[in-house]
């Protein structure tokens, strides 16, 4: 690169339920970054799905609103172009695209279809990766190929549930008992989730759920500690030490991730050495069986019974800001917020070189 600068779209926002989190991320980052190394262009993206762009960036905003671009002229076409020709509105050269959005259309893959498109590299895992990572049935597949253990499960359509509730009822009652949870296949956030623990409150909780996706899924309760590894790299990908979360509520839910703080992290988890290594042995299997790139964090359950493993998911864009687990777990295992920054860049780059040297024609 020289000495000049690398210049980084940031983009953030969103139509998902977690725009506000995004600008706090969005606002964490760009504080962040070493600006005599980077320069930041802001892509906002309004709760409508409409995209902004701001100005080059020489040095952070003062203020979160800022983030929000109500002066920005320009539109949704001059932002997509600025993606497509990887030059900004200013004639500024894109040198690699950050997407900080979270839940629908930020870490499901969309987005990073549009910059693969537009071939510009990007932070964060690719088009496949995103996609099993954000939809539970197919990711909990990919890990029982892998070999993963994980609690059981049952899962669903809209119309096999119009169909059939009651034969489905009957299965999840056989396979799994009471209490179960019920989550959206495909929502970040923990949001539509629910514990039931009778028939009733499961007609209820399925319900429910299925206002926020057209397949549910609904897994045993598992009584076990809730412990989580963050994994950085591409092809040879390294696994932080292990970090426990206490919840405040009786799961891990939006209220306790986001607002209340009663959740308190542990770092690095009080488990025995070998636990440890096996908890980052087991998050670098689980980055490797959906194919991640970038940046994943493994959540498992460590079952109190018998301390067995069992892994819970997989975030591709986990939360992201200076107090998220993610950074924290990297700040114990001894690379800061910055450092890390300067690594994901990198890992884009380095992934993108790498993809530009395979050949798509024909022999």
């Amino acid at each position: 690169m020289g000495n000049a600068k690398c210049t980084v779209g940031l983009v953030y926002g969103g139509k998902s339920g977690e725009h506000e989190i995004s600008l706090q991320t969005a606002f964490a980052v760009m504080n962040a970054f070493d600006y005599s190394k980077y320069e930041i262009i802001p892509f906002y993206i309004t709760n409508e799905g409409l995209w902004r762009m701001g100005a080059v960036l020489q040095a952070p905003y003062g203020n979160i609103e800022l983030l929000k671009l109500t002066e920005a002229s320009g539109d949704t076409g001059a932002a997509l172009n600025a993606v497509f020709a990887g030059i900004s509105g200013g004639g500024q050269q894109i040198d690699v695209m950050f997407p900080l959005l979270h839940g629908t259309n930020g870490e499901d893959g969309t987005i990073q279809g549009l910059f693969e498109m537009a071939n510009i590299p990007y932070i964060g895992a690719g088009v496949l990766a995103s996609a099993a990572g954000m939809d539970k049935v197919v990711m909990k597949k990919l890990f029982a190929e892998a070999g993963l253990e994980q609690c059981k499960y049952c899962y669903f359509s809209a119309s096999a549930w119009k169909r059939k509730s009651h034969e489905l009822i009957f299965g999840v009652e056989d396979r799994l008992g009471y209490p179960v949870f019920v989550k959206p296949a495909n929502l970040g956030s923990s949001v539509g989730i629910s514990k039931a623990s009778d028939k009733e409150s499961l007609i209820k909780a399925v319900e429910n759920a299925f206002r926020y996706d057209t397949k549910v899924i609904v897994e045993e309760f598992v009584d076990a500690r809730e412990v989580e590894v963050a994994v950085l790299g591409n092809e040879e990908p390294e696994a932080s030490v292990p970090g426990e979360i206490v919840s405040s509520g009786e799961y891990y839910d939006y209220a306790a991730k986001y607002i209340d703080g009663k959740s308190q992290m542990l770092i690095p988890a009080p488990v025995d050495a070998e636990v440890a290594d096996r908890l980052r042995e087991l998050a670098i299997s689980a980055f490797r069986a959906i194919e991640g790139s970038g940046i994943t964090r493994a959540d498992f359950f460590v079952r109190r019974s018998d301390g067995r493993i069992l892994i819970n998911e997989v975030n591709t864009m986990p939360g992201f800001t200076p107090f998220s687990m993610y950074p924290l777990l990297w700040r114990e295992t001894g690379v800061t917020y910055q450092v890390l920054l300067d690594r994901m860049v990198e890992l884009a780059l380095e992934r993108y070189r790498f993809r530009q040297s395979l050949t798509f024609d024909k022999e």
